[in-house]
């Protein structure tokens, strides 16, 4: 039978030769791609995903985003650069082709398929004028080395032909040049004594692109709405105020109108003679009108509208604690909070979620955290590792004291995580509504600590349990530079090679 081989986009239909081929590949490694990241990424960037099949069963492959190499240092990690592996980092605008994974079935080895795959995946770099090809590259001899020989010193030998390392070698020839040893980029690679080589190959034919055509905002305008606990006659009644404040803060421009957790609360008086359970499950009942207006007005002021929170039932029966991001061009997401109270538990019967990301807005890259969640670091975090630019968090506390933990955590989490925290909340009393008698807030807009920000990091914050609208300016390019040459870089110093954090839900299947 004459052997058919082809070069072609990754399909569906090819998940069970790919995972076959892979584990094949890389016997040792013991991690490898589900079904549902596979077709993630073929929905994000199709024409990267390349295959070599050989009479329709795949036997190599070449997977690859688009970044943006300046948002990320020489010595990042694979967790980094895939964000936490959700290729969240995926940026169509970006300057980098970067590779995230190549194989080739040991069966079919020798046959130049991986020369193919470079080949095509060069080609592809220069159709979509990127500037160049990047990759983090296993060094998997240097073990043998690794007591006698630094990873650079084993690169040199490798250079100069006094150690045979198939894989360096080959990308070599390549023309791929090594531009820096990186330590813990692939946690468990112990063949390659944890270091892997940032590879880089540059396209001759790019061309600098229009700066106005690629440019994002970096100057973004942040409304919080510090909400008053009033009675109303129903959700007609209470979206006449919903939209007072969206309008308020259109007409100044604001990029993003923030709403506290659980806002539309005092509609449950018309309820207040039910238990606490039903009465919370009562108001769930609204929940899909809420976000219908939401979304209209989302679009009728050309504002980006996070909805705060509100009880929703799950399919299961179980209730949720939900809100929704609606952006000013009609699309909407959801956000659920993944840790309740205890009171939440006790009295309304919430259950946690589990669904966490970040949200691509036209005016940066965003994480929610509602409430309680903020107090928990991973989770923030996993949003960092995704390339947060801004945190927000819609809050309801009763006191001081609930109002002091969300306050100081939401600071830590923006000097931890390198970026601006934005929380709102409510205030007043509310009679006649059980378990939300009284409330307390003093939104804010919380920024790292550092020469470029206010030294008590914080960029503004409203009067204490006053109802008010709160407007603040924040700039996305200092993010960058703190970053990068901040007098501390809480993200870069992390010590991967001593801990990690990952996300059950987010990893790769094992």
């Amino acid at each position: 039978m004459n052997e058919v081989i082809e070069i072609r986009h990754l399909r569906a239909e090819d998940y069970e030769s790919f995972n076959a081929a892979m584990r094949r590949a890389y016997p040792e490694m013991g991690s490898y791609w589900p079904a549902e990241s596979l077709a993630r990424l073929r929905d994000l960037f199709p024409t990267g995903q390349l295959v070599v099949t050989m009479n329709g069963t795949v036997v190599a492959a070449a997977l690859s985003i688009i970044v943006e190499r300046a948002k990320y240092s020489d010595d990042h990690t694979y967790r980094q650069i895939t964000g936490d592996y959700t290729f969240s980092t995926h940026n169509p605008a970006g300057d980098t082709l970067y590779g995230i994974e190549v194989f080739v079935d040991p069966e079919y080895r020798g046959r130049r398929l991986a020369r193919r795959l470079y080949e095509a995946r060069k080609e592809l770099c220069e159709r979509l004028n990127l500037r160049t090809i990047a990759f983090g590259a296993r060094i998997a001899g240097y073990r043998e080395h690794q007591d006698t020989l630094t990873p650079k010193e084993y690169v040199q030998r490798v250079k100069n032909r006094e150690i045979l390392d198939p894989a360096l070698n080959f990308q070599l020839s390549n023309d791929f040049h090594p531009v820096r040893v990186i330590r813990g980029y692939l946690p468990g690679d112990e063949a390659s004594g944890n270091y892997a080589l940032l590879m880089e190959w540059d396209n001759m034919l790019y061309h600098e692109r229009s700066a106005t055509a690629v440019a994002p905002k970096t100057q973004v305008r942040l409304g919080l709405v510090q909400w008053q606990m009033r009675l109303y006659d129903g959700v007609e009644d209470m979206f006449q105020q919903v939209e007072y404040f969206v309008d308020a803060l259109a007409s100044y421009r604001a990029d993003f109108a923030l709403f506290p957790e659980l806002f539309h609360g005092p509609l449950m008086a018309e309820t207040n003679e039910l238990s606490e359970i039903d009465a919370i499950r009562k108001l769930s009942q609204f929940s899909d009108e809420i976000l219908r207006r939401f979304t209209q007005l989302a679009v009728k002021y050309h504002i980006n509208i996070i909805t705060g929170s509100m009880p929703e039932l799950a399919a299961d029966g179980q209730l949720l604690n939900v809100g929704y991001l609606c952006r000013r061009n009609g699309t909407t997401e959801r956000y659920e909070k993944i840790h309740v109270t205890p009171n939440e538990a006790k009295y309304w019967a919430l259950k946690g979620g589990n669904r966490l990301q970040t949200f691509d807005t036209d005016s940066g890259r965003i994480g929610i955290l509602i409430c309680y969640d903020a107090e928990f670091p991973e989770l923030a975090r996993l949003l960092a590792n995704q390339g947060m630019d801004i945190l927000f968090v819609p809050f309801l506390t009763d006191t001081q004291t609930a109002y002091s933990r969300v306050r100081h955590c939401a600071q830590a989490r923006a000097i931890e995580n390198e970026c601006y925290v934005a929380i709102a909340g409510s205030v007043g009393n509310l009679p006649r509504v059980k378990n939300m008698d009284i409330q307390y807030a003093q939104s804010a807009v919380l920024t790292p600590c550092d020469f470029s920000f206010p030294t008590t990091g914080v960029k503004s914050e409203a009067t204490p349990n006053t109802e008010m609208i709160l407007v603040t300016d924040v700039d996305l390019s200092i993010l960058d530079k703190l970053r990068q040459q901040g007098s501390v870089q809480n993200l870069r110093s992390r010590r991967h090679d001593v801990y990690s954090l990952s996300s059950a839900e987010l990893m790769p299947k094992h």
